[in-house]
């Protein structure tokens, strides 16, 4: 598996996303909450790419970002709360 979580975002709001020969197959919305904290608010894996790990990819990616800048995530959207209830080592960001 060679795909690689990107990131954009702006001011208020942002995703992470996965992209395979320039076709989006994955992406996780948040919005920011504050200066501190976002939200992650949705996930979509194309239907032809569940079971790949795109999701699981996504969230680690999110955690890594939450650490690299000071910041907390509130997991609204139920797949992304799913792998922070099965992650303990998620907890940090929480």
């Amino acid at each position: 598996m060679n795909e690689i979580v990107e990131i954009e975002r702006t001011e208020k709001k942002g995703r992470f996303y996965i992209e395979s020969h320039n076709e989006l197959v994955a992406e996780m919305t948040f919005v920011f909450a504050g200066s501190d904290r976002f939200i992650i608010d949705h996930t979509n894996i194309n239907p032809a790419n569940t079971g790949k790990g795109y999701g699981k990819m996504m969230v680690a990616k999110a955690v890594e970002f939450a650490r690299e800048n000071g910041l907390k995530i509130i997991p609204l959207c139920p797949y992304a709360k799913s792998v922070f209830d099965k992650t303990p080592e998620y907890k940090d960001v929480l």
